[in-house]
């Protein structure tokens, strides 16, 4: 039986990684930064409350500088925060030394060490805890073989492909038996198929082990995919957080619906409120919507409705007519610009082998699938 810790080829029984599914509560965290102007201070995370349950995966999600990755940065030592608690099962970690947190991380640059196997690189962490030598070997091998690395083992980095690396870097995260996860932008360098394809790999692989884990990508159809919920984060404020179908469809405001996708936002006027459904005046015609608004509404009311182009539908019976101002074919579907009473609109055309591909010039009719519309208040302050 061979165990040296060479990267041969080892006959021990594995032993299954061992992982355990504990909650995380951020409470009322500010994290500040000292700036130029010494009397100034600049906010990165403000006052935010955040709890994830045992197992999740949570993406946060936002433009440059909202504090995703300062907020993950603090879950893992990095920054410690201005005010505030970290709690991990109910235990307060905030001031604790990253070491002493029990938390893996798998970075956007992989970090692997280029002189290393994959192997070596693996078992490195398990080496500085003075774990027994054969338990290492053991969860080394259980580690590689659940990314499908056993046959990669005696490489090294620089000899493996993007996708490979990273899968490295998840198997000596997961080595360590965390009790949670955190991921800064892990797929970035990848190209677009092999993020497509990795992206399925690590929830596949989080959701086996039941690790809860913190996401953080500024790549919007990543955070969609992987996520039990998504929390969308602007100028260090939480402005909405759930699961991406509620975020995507029902946006809480102006911010997360221009963020999320692409949105057209069309005045209306409230004609009639019950308690199922509101109707509308927009655009000069009626639509009748789910009433599921989050805002106090009346009659007479102007608010926006957020349509996402694919609730747009050409239809010979459509009742809101216009022309098509510009035309982009994507393969699976034609975007179109189109006038609409005086209002630019963007239609998303996911049946053009059906329809063909209108002209520039051309003029339409066009259904909305009117319970998909979800409604704003109007000129409604943004955080």
């Amino acid at each position: 039986m061979e165990n040296q810790e060479d990267g041969g080829k080892y006959k021990m029984n594995k032993q299954p990684i061992e992982t355990q599914s504990v909650s995380v509560e951020l409470k009322q965290l500010v994290k500040k930064f000292n700036t130029f102007d010494k009397e100034n201070e600049f906010t990165a995370v403000d006052h935010i409350n955040l709890k994830i349950n045992p197992g999740e995966l949570i993406t946060l999600l936002g433009p440059s500088g909202c504090g995703k990755t300062t907020t993950l940065r603090m879950l893992a030592g990095f920054e410690f925060p201005t005010s505030g608690n970290i709690f991990v099962e109910g235990n307060d970690i905030a001031k604790l030394r990253p070491n002493k947190r029990d938390i893996g991380m798998v970075f956007q640059s992989y970090a692997l060490f280029p002189h290393l196997t994959v192997f070596e690189n693996v078992i490195y962490g398990l080496k500085l805890k003075k774990i027994d030598k054969n338990e290492r070997i053991n969860r080394a091998n259980t580690a590689l073989d659940i990314m499908h690395l056993n046959e990669l083992k005696n490489r090294s980095p620089g000899q493996l492909s993007g996708g490979q690396q990273q899968r490295v870097a998840l198997a000596r995260s997961i080595v360590n038996e965390p009790k949670i996860l955190l991921f800064d932008e892990p797929l970035s360098n990848l190209d677009a198929k092999l993020r497509e394809y990795m992206r399925e790999e690590l929830r596949s692989i989080q959701k086996r082990l039941g690790i809860t884990s913190l996401y953080v990508t500024h790549d919007q159809i990543e955070a969609m995919a992987i996520s039990d919920k998504i929390v969308i984060m602007n100028k260090g404020v939480i402005q909405q957080i759930d699961p991406p179908h509620k975020i995507y469809n029902n946006p809480i405001n102006h911010f997360v619906a221009e963020f999320i996708g692409k949105s057209n936002f069309v005045e209306a006027t409230v004609k009639r409120i019950d308690k199922d459904n509101i109707t509308l005046s927009m655009l000069d015609q009626k639509i009748t919507t789910s009433n599921h608004v989050s805002f106090p509404i009346k009659q007479e009311q102007k608010v926006d409705c957020v349509i996402r182009p694919e609730f747009w539908r050409i239809d010979h019976n459509g009742k809101f007519k216009g022309k098509v101002i510009n035309t982009m074919f994507l393969g699976e579907s034609v975007e179109y610009n189109i006038e609409l009473n005086g209002q630019t609109i963007t239609v998303s055309d996911f049946e053009h082998y059906i329809n063909g591909i209108k002209s520039i010039g051309e003029e339409l009719n066009l259904s909305v699938r009117e319970k998909s519309v979800s409604l704003l208040e109007k000129n409604k302050e943004e955080m």
